[in-house]
């Protein structure tokens, strides 16, 4: 299940920052050696994080001459969320419809 990779990406701090990061970040995203840079993590260290990150359907990387730039992959988030709000309301789905689409917006 997606939704399990993802929870366990995220039960780590680093790749918590880094998705927040990312997160604020937006669209654009950053490289590798920024985000190390902004979370004082070792690139070796980041990136087996970035990898873990990216399995999980989180972030996408794309490359740029020679880095990486990293950015949320909001399909996988709002999977995420959409996973955990399923069956919220005691069933009644259509009772969080609201903030399942104020997500989509704002993305």
């Amino acid at each position: 299940m997606e939704a399990i990779a993802a929870f366990a990406a995220l039960g780590q701090p680093t790749r918590l920052a880094v998705l927040r990061l990312l997160i604020q970040t937006g669209p654009d995203g950053m490289a590798a050696g920024e985000i190390a840079a902004a979370l004082d993590v070792r690139q070796n260290t980041l990136s087996t994080n970035l990898t873990i990150l990216s399995q999980a359907g989180l972030i996408r990387g794309e490359r740029h001459g020679r880095s990486i730039r990293y950015a949320v992959d909001m399909e996988g988030v709002r999977g995420l969320i959409s996973f955990l709000l399923e069956d919220c309301c005691k069933g009644r789905p259509e009772l969080c419809r609201p903030l399942l689409d104020q997500i989509a917006c704002a993305c």
